[in-house]
């Protein structure tokens, strides 16, 4: 990873991911490599890679480190076919989400794992995270795993996980939340509407339709691909 540096896209790439004081990502480091390189140099050593090199780079310094170790964990998830194999995988997933820490780690690698694994299973555990996620990345990754279910055309439990999630006050929280409300509407739009119809279930004795409460930059999201028309009725209602 190294020899792919680029000393010249750091201080692009640590603006871009908010590592000044105070911002989400406060206090990480880059060594200025895109994801398409990342993604090259995973594809060509995934194969190689055990679980001891997965533990060492996990904990990186570097941004890039920590992406390309869960890209290649994706990799060995995806082509292992034994479940006590991929339950390794997941095992390592979750022990680890502490440096999982931005939202392109996340946004890269939970569902191809979370999602697909959990695809057959129960999914408590998405919604765990999205109502008690020590961090608002362990929170994303509970809404953002539903993306494999929504590919398999179930919606419901990005509806659900969505209304865990719905008055979250943190904007990186809103805009995924809204992103996979907008991805379950290209599958099933009459549903999101009914969604965003619908009296808001968080507020008691509330008759008051989702799209009424929920942020506005959650709902722009959401609405993002209905005829202009149709969006601003709703940003009018």
């Amino acid at each position: 990873m190294l020899l792919k540096a680029d000393p010249s896209q750091v201080e692009g790439l640590s603006r871009f991911f908010k590592t000044g004081p105070g911002q989400y990502g406060e206090g990480d480091r880059f060594l200025g490599i895109k994801v398409p390189v990342t993604r090259e140099v995973v594809k060509r050593c995934w194969r190689e890679t055990g679980f001891r090199e997965l533990e060492e780079c996990i904990a990186s310094e570097y941004h890039e480190v920590r992406l390309a170790t869960l890209l290649t964990l994706v990799q060995i998830f995806l082509h292992l076919k034994k479940d006590p194999s991929r339950q390794e995988c997941i095992d390592f997933y979750l022990s680890h989400t502490d440096f999982i820490n931005n939202w392109d780690l996340v946004d890269l690698s939970c569902y191809p794992l979370l999602g697909e694994w959990l695809l057959d299973r129960d999914r408590t555990l998405l919604y765990d995270l999205a109502r008690d996620g020590r961090t608002i990345w362990e929170q994303r990754i509970g809404i953002v795993s539903t993306m494999t279910f929504i590919r398999h055309g179930q919606l419901a439990d990005t509806f659900a996980i969505a209304d865990i999630l719905l008055h979250h006050p943190h904007d990186l929280i809103q805009k995924a939340v809204g992103w996979l409300l907008r991805e379950a509407g290209k599958r099933g739009e009459a549903a999101l509407k009914s969604y965003l119809d619908s009296p808001d279930p968080t507020i008691p004795e509330t008759t008051r339709p989702r799209c009424r409460t929920m942020p506005r930059t959650m709902l722009r999201y959401a609405i993002e691909m209905f005829p202009e028309s149709e969006r601003q009725r709703y940003l009018l209602k």
